[in-house]
């Protein structure tokens, strides 16, 4: 709009082999080991210095002006290229590294994961070219990471796997791994905290990165908190309601995940097999890179039913229809998981492009499912756009008050 695992990287090897006429017998191989942060870093390079008074006029101008008081310190921003796992390899993707300067303690790690990007330019490893907001965190006094995420960045010749959880998880986990290896070269410290948060797919993001740390142990890395807004964790949920309504604000986001799906997955379908024309010849144009989303929008049309095919169209709308596509959504989504660190979910309640009862309905799940330390915040008469500052400054001193 993000556990299906891969396979060279998360699965347990198991392997029956010698059967003989006296019986058989398996033999279980041991767990292929994580990579390391060492494993993982190419490079790091210093981008900018931003000092505090600057940081907090940025914050004002940028509209989060609620951080202003938070931001205590100068703050050096680095480049960095590492590797993650797309379709069992390893490739170099990119992402920002921000370090606040003298701070009185060892700070946090912290990272923050953007929200649905289509140019290549606006990638958080362009700033200080481009601005996100969470670079402000570093001010604020966490060692910051902000992955671009595959397809973005160094990355940008790869199709965006658009809510695939497992490369989502993969490009924060092993972007945290290969910044602690290099702020331990680079005599950093950095204390036992690691804080997780992101808003729209930053918030889907954070939720597969939340999952993988806290359900695979060989990553070596301990969770205190993660704070995640409007997502879109109920992937089935969001396109039954997309297929409800009569006009949707954001169609971008529908032809980014089935051409990210596509490509991901390596369906090979023709675009014609989802979208109406003209839209279906568009959209591998839309989506190169070289435009945003107010250049996307004007393109295609907020009626899913002129967007979508009329076949595509019924089956979004039917338990029964696109099989191989809703299992995917099912293995992206996050039904049967309890998350364990402390959880604060948000969520605009009049948000148009990732509809508010995905949260509710997720949160609803983790209850079920035994969680007992997850919390919706909902944000009245929030949208997309106007619910990701109050999310913030909900969130910072919330999690602030846990870096102890």
């Amino acid at each position: 709009m993000k556990i299906s695992l891969s396979p060279t990287r998360w699965l347990l090897l198991a392997v029956f082999v010698v059967s003989s006429l006296a019986g058989c017998r398996s033999e279980e191989e041991p767990q292929p080991t994580q990579p390391s942060g060492q494993d993982l870093f190419v490079s790091a390079q210093a981008a900018t210095t931003i000092p505090k008074a600057q940081a907090q006029a940025l914050a004002t101008i940028a509209g989060f002006g609620a951080f202003a008081s938070h931001i205590q310190y100068d703050a050096t921003y680095f480049k960095m290229v590492y590797k993650t796992t797309y379709k069992g390899q390893l490739i170099q993707v990119s992402g920002l590294l921000g370090v606040p300067l003298n701070t009185p303690k060892a700070p946090a790690l912290l990272s923050a994961q953007h929200g649905t990007t289509f140019k290549q330019s606006e990638s958080p490893s362009n700033f200080p070219s481009t601005f996100t907001g969470f670079e402000l965190f570093a001010s604020a006094g966490f060692v910051t990471v902000i992955p671009d995420f595959i397809g973005l960045g160094v990355s940008g010749n790869v199709p965006q796997p658009y809510y695939d959880k497992a490369t989502s998880a993969g490009a924060v986990v092993d972007m945290i791994k290969a910044a602690k290896y290099y702020l331990q070269q680079q005599n950093i410290t950095v204390n036992k905290n690691l804080f997780l948060l992101g808003y729209s797919e930053g918030g889907y993001v954070t939720m597969a990165a939340q999952q993988e740390i806290e359900t695979n142990a060989q990553h070596g890395l301990t969770l205190t908190a993660a704070a995640e807004g409007a997502g879109g964790y109920d992937l089935n949920g969001m396109l039954n309601g997309v297929a409800a309504v009569q006009n949707y604000a954001t169609p971008s986001y529908l032809a980014l995940i089935l051409y990210g799906y596509n490509a991901t997955y390596g369906w090979n379908r023709p675009m014609s097999d989802f979208f109406q024309a003209p839209y279906a010849a568009r959209i591998p144009a839309l989506l190169d890179g070289t435009k945003t989303r107010t250049d996307i929008e004007p393109q295609l049309t907020t009626s899913p039913a002129a967007l979508f095919t009329p076949a595509f169209y019924s089956a979004l709308g039917t338990t029964g229809g696109e099989p191989v596509l809703r299992q995917k959504l099912t293995d992206n989504s996050f039904g049967g998981w309890a998350p364990r660190s402390p959880t604060r979910l948000y969520h605009g309640t009049a948000d148009e492009s990732v509809f508010y009862q995905t949260s509710v309905s997720t949160l609803a799940s983790f209850q079920k499912a035994g969680a007992t330390n997850v919390t919706l915040t909902s944000i009245q008469g929030g949208t997309h756009q106007s619910s990701i500052t109050p999310m913030m400054a909900d969130a910072l001193p919330w999690l602030q008050s846990l870096d102890k």
